[in-house]
């Protein structure tokens, strides 16, 4: 079976700290998972199956790929390299921050070489019609969020608003995901309470068109799949959620006609 047209880029599903970093970290296991999107490098983890894709093994408390290279601590303490996670839990031991020096090689050794990766692929790669920058999300929105303590979609699937993707596709894609999760329509949103984030707008139609997906962590991250405990899941709940993602873009492409 040829490989779906499609560049996943998954920016936020890793858990390694940085070596640069150990000797500075007091951030626990669990906090460090809430701040991230874990899991998702399973969930959708269907590189095989796809042109092309690009994910991150650092943990996104430490270098969020997904922010801009100029958002920087300490005006905002949830940047490119966080002083906090999204739930005020501190990264840091007192008095061990990132300077700036350390800042720096942070970013040229983890920030700039994934989007170099994104940039190639884009410039290279004639088998690529979509793109997905592939997330997860708060079953309630934290304080930090817009949307703070209100509940969010099972799906939802981020544009600018149109500006990175046609609403046909995304309203497309929608119902693809609707179809084969069994959803209710109201359960898979567009641009509510995401319209995507740096990646998503900067790569939007550069020329190809890309759309986030943001996945309800409720959907694994609950009984009776997740053990909070040992922070640990079912591994069938991941390979039924990555087979159903798997499946949704193929309905997406089944018609076989070009983008």
């Amino acid at each position: 079976m040829s490989k779906l047209p499609v560049l996943l880029s998954i920016p936020h599903g890793g858990t390694e700290i940085p070596e640069e970093l150990k000797d500075h970290a007091c951030i626990t296991p669990e906090d460090q998972l809430h701040d991230g999107d874990g899991f998702t490098r399973q969930i959708y983890g269907i590189k095989d199956q796809v042109a092309a894709c690009v994910e991150a093994s650092i943990a996104r408390a430490f270098v969020d790929l997904n922010r801009d290279v100029d958002d920087l601590p300490p005006q905002n303490p949830d940047g490119i390299i966080k002083s906090m996670t999204c739930h005020g839990k501190p990264i840091y031991h007192p008095g061990k921050n990132p300077g700036e020096e350390l800042i720096q090689t942070l970013i040229d050794k983890y920030y700039h070489p994934y989007h170099e990766t994104i940039r190639s692929l884009l410039g290279s790669r004639e088998d690529i019609q979509l793109c997905l920058d592939c997330h997860s999300m708060e079953p309630i929105g934290p304080e930090v969020a817009p949307d703070s303590g209100k509940p969010r979609p099972l799906i939802c699937l981020g544009t600018n608003h149109h500006a990175t993707c046609p609403e046909e596709l995304s309203t497309k894609l929608a119902k693809c995901f609707q179809t084969v999760f069994e959803l209710k329509e109201e359960d898979v949103t567009l641009n509510q309470p995401f319209a995507g984030g740096l990646i998503t707008r900067t790569y939007g139609n550069w020329p190809l068109p890309w759309i986030q997906v943001e996945m309800n962590r409720k959907l694994y991250l609950a009984d009776p799949w997740f053990d909070a405990a040992a922070l640990t899941i079912k591994e069938e709940r991941l390979q039924e959620l990555r087979e159903k993602f798997r499946k949704t873009l193929e309905l997406f492409f089944e018609d076989g006609s070009e983008l």
